[in-house]
């Protein structure tokens, strides 16, 4: 007789862990599967309540499930327990069981225990792969002895399979949201694509070319290059000085500005001065932004332009065979509402080109951790300085790639060149 009744509880047992373990395989909704196992305990173990406390990787302890009698939640789960219980498990990594907790000389003592009028606890490890992740705790407030070792056995056997249960929800909600953040990385990315000009300007005598390699999916560095008016052409190149989605955002809304107070304003100086004032009102993060603005003239060869703090661009001249830097006439924009800018004019002659570019380009590092640096760059437009715009823009970038040894930038790229084609020969009437 006694042996059928050890066979009866033991089927029962088992079934009830069959039971519990289809319940944590039925669902991805973790609280809905907590609340459920610990519905299951209560049953099982003759518990007044049920608490299920998660600790992240710091440290930190979260009752994510806390169940009375009739499957009632139980509110402001932990001022109800004994504290002192939870931290031991936790510390020790073992089960603890005891019989009487207003008797134990260790829990005596504690006011909670005394408060709370605690009995009979139980609480048992999350554990998985050595990791403990959090425990389940159980109590009764009535009754002394009700919780026995077979009661912590069967709670120890519902630990391990919700710690393995936990871990799965948990890495199944990680992979849910690293695909909504890729999804929304890739509208981001879109979302600037479509910010960037679609054609470029189309005038005899001159060429231009752009390049823009974000080195994630959004980037800081913008450009600009389209006609402003009839006779008019503008070639912007910029840089925020964050990376990633807050750059990505503050690039969108400068670029806005940068291109309402240039149209508006009667001089270009005038223009940047008035975005810088309203780009300082929004900066609160501490961001700012480089600018390089151009105004070409294509008819005169005429190139106007602010740099606010920017890498000065590069003018090659062919009749001297020299290079001259375009260097700053004002800081970045973003930092003092009311600093100067002034405007400076160069002529760009036949055969000449200018190259604007972000630190994407000189600030490419090997894999020896040195720069690509300015005078790299110097070396190579002089080998180079009578190839098409977008023929100059593509060897600069690949001569980049093989100094740095990656494919992909560590840093945003943008490039925009103007060249100016060689004048018609006499009597050529093309």
């Amino acid at each position: 007789m006694v042996f059928q009744q050890g066979v009866s509880r033991e089927t029962e047992r088992l079934s009830l862990l069959y039971r519990i373990a289809q319940t944590l395989t039925s669902s991805l909704d973790l609280d809905e599967v907590l609340n459920t196992v610990l519905d299951e305990v209560i049953a099982a173990t003759r518990a007044e309540r049920a608490f299920l406390v998660l600790v992240d990787n710091n440290g930190s302890q979260t009752f994510r499930s806390a169940r009375g009698l009739e499957q009632s939640p139980i509110d402001d789960p932990q001022s109800q327990v004994s504290l002192g219980v939870i931290e031991r498990v936790l510390r020790e990594g073992r089960p603890l069981l005891t019989s009487n907790a207003q008797s134990d000389d260790w829990l005596s003592e504690r006011k909670s225990v005394m408060i709370l009028g605690l009995r009979s606890v139980l609480c048992v490890p999350l554990q998985n792969k050595n990791i403990i992740s959090g425990i389940i705790y159980v109590d009764n407030r009535v009754q002394s002895g009700i919780f026995t070792s077979d009661d912590l056995d069967l709670l120890n056997s519902i630990a391990a399979s919700a710690a393995v249960a936990i871990e799965n929800a948990r890495l199944y909600q990680v992979a849910i949201e690293k695909g909504r953040l890729e999804r929304e990385l890739q509208l981001a990315h879109e979302v600037q694509v479509n910010l960037l000009p679609v054609e470029l300007p189309q005038y005899a005598g001159w060429e231009f070319a752009a390049r823009w390699d974000p080195a994630y999916e959004v980037a800081g560095d913008f450009y600009d290059l389209q006609t402003t008016s009839k006779d008019s052409v503008c070639a912007v190149v910029a840089d925020v000085s964050d990376k990633g989605m807050a750059a990505a955002l503050y690039m969108a809304l400068s670029r806005t500005i940068i291109r309402a107070s240039v149209l508006q304003a009667k001089t270009l100086a005038e223009g940047i001065c008035q975005a810088n004032q309203l780009i300082c009102q929004d900066s609160r993060a501490g961001m700012f932004v480089t600018l390089f603005y151009g105004q070409l003239n294509p008819k005169t060869g005429e190139f106007t332009y602010v740099n606010g703090g920017h890498n000065p661009p590069i003018h090659f001249s062919a009749k001297t065979g020299k290079l001259t830097r375009l260097s700053r006439t004002g800081m970045a924009l973003g930092v003092e509402p009311e600093t100067p800018y002034d405007q400076a004019t160069i002529t760009i002659e036949p055969e000449d080109f200018v190259l604007l570019y972000t630190d994407g380009v000189t600030e490419a590092f090997n894999l020896q951790n040195q720069p690509f640096g300015e005078k790299r760059l110097e070396e190579l437009l002089l080998e180079h300085n009578h190839p098409t715009a977008l023929e100059l823009i593509d060897h600069i970038v690949d001569r980049v790639k093989q100094f740095s040894g990656r494919e992909q930038p560590s840093d945003d790229l943008t490039i925009v060149a103007l060249s100016r084609k060689a004048a018609p020969s006499v009597g050529n009437k093309a």
